[in-house]
């Protein structure tokens, strides 16, 4: 943490890389050394102190002179943007770092998901990191590091983030009102060591169960023909969409929201201010899960960006799917993400050829990076039905 202490400090460096999955808190610790770059506590020790009108206004994300930029568009990507551009991008980020800080003091850069900068962007950034002006701090947040430029890397302190322990997620969990502990320790297993997710789903009790709903619907495949197979993971993907805004939120809404990131007290997860609600589009045709076919129809709508963030979450609780069948075919039911789906995980995995199930995860890391490369989603996903692992053993 001397990186992080020098900056808080004034004196080293001018740019930070914080890497490490999605959820796991990178962006929280971004907001937190902006608070310590602008806190106007008299001893360095002390910032950020939380209780200047700097930390507050950083806390609520009103702090003029932090400023933040994401994954915007139908891309979404981080673009180059400037003059004439649709969607703002590093060359507006750029423009604002030029002029005078509004309160006088430090100013401090965030870039969210800086792994999804294209090219034109991450240039245009990187003349300002080799010369930033004075004053300015850059913090690049990124799930990982190696879509980005050797050259923006090298001119970064890097700082790793790895998951935080189950139990720490779950004292995270209560921390921010969720007062049952079940749903803790189950968030807490899901979240895979991620407490900005856990805390994600415990404000979306609706995706959770959308979540429960697929994972079911996952292993229901296994039984089915190819035809079946293939119609119903389309009816998964649109059923996808509902989740997206839990596991890939827009820029700018990190859990906890800001005006949530003290103990609520009385209610429980999803009554506090900054709970998310399911899309416009959760309306009388999705809550209707068996209706399959509005689903399907409704995606055939779906703008191919939101499509491809779908299919993108479908596998992302595939692959715990398989995992927990793994395993549980490995004697390691304990260690299972989803424990209300024991049974059917060591069932599934008692029918299942083991080097058949360990080659299906293999697939499924290929088609998340598929997906990102923009492959057909749509085609992806029927690969995967059509592989999805037969029964060796036929079901009793």
């Amino acid at each position: 943490m001397a990186a992080v202490a020098a900056m808080i400090s004034g004196r080293a460096p001018h740019a930070v890389l914080l890497v490490g999955p999605a959820g796991v808190g990178k962006t929280t610790l971004a907001d937190d050394l902006a608070s310590g770059l602008l806190c106007t506590a008299e001893h360095g020790d002390a910032r950020p102190c939380g209780r200047c009108r700097a930390c507050r206004l950083v806390a609520s994300g009103g702090h003029p002179d932090v400023h933040r930029i994401g994954p915007d568009g139908p891309g979404r990507q981080v673009v180059i943007g400037g003059a004439g551009a649709k969607v703002r991008g590093i060359r507006d980020l750029i423009g604002e770092l030029s002029l005078l800080p509004v309160e006088g003091g430090a100013r401090v850069a965030i870039v969210e998901s800086a792994q999804r900068m294209n090219e034109d962007a991450q240039t245009a950034l990187l003349k300002t990191l080799e010369e930033p002006p004075a004053g300015v701090t850059l913090i690049l947040c990124a799930d990982a590091e190696e879509p980005l430029l050797p050259t923006i890397r090298s001119r970064c302190a890097r700082l790793r983030l790895g998951p935080v322990g189950t139990r720490d997620v779950e004292a995270i969990l209560a921390e921010h009102g969720v007062e049952d502990a079940p749903l803790a320790a189950r968030l807490a297993r899901i979240a895979v060591g991620r407490p900005g997710l856990a805390l994600a789903w415990a404000a979306a009790p609706d995706a959770l169960l959308v979540r429960e709903e697929l994972t079911r619907t996952l292993l229901d495949l296994l039984d089915l023909g190819p035809a079946d197979r293939l119609a119903g993971v389309r009816t998964a993907a649109a059923r996808a969409t509902l989740i997206t805004a839990v596991v890939d939120p827009p820029t700018g809404s990190a859990w906890p929201p800001p005006t949530t990131r003290r103990p609520a007290t009385g209610g429980g997860p999803g009554t506090k201010r900054g709970t998310p609600a399911l899309p416009a589009s959760a309306g009388a045709d999705d809550a209707a899960a068996d209706d399959g076919e509005d689903d399907v129809l409704a995606t055939a709508r779906t703008p191919a960006t939101e499509r491809r963030r779908a299919a993108d979450a479908l596998i992302g609780i595939w692959t715990d799917v398989t995992r927990d069948v793994a395993l549980c075919q490995r004697g390691l039911a304990g260690s299972v993400r989803e424990l209300r789906l024991l049974d059917e995980s060591m069932v599934a995995g008692e029918r299942m050829a083991v080097a058949d199930v360990s080659d299906f995860l293999d697939r499924l890391g290929r088609a998340a990076l598929l997906v990102r490369s923009n492959v057909s989603p749509e085609l992806v996903l029927d690969d995967l039905a059509v592989h999805w692992p037969r029964p060796v053993v036929a079901a009793a």
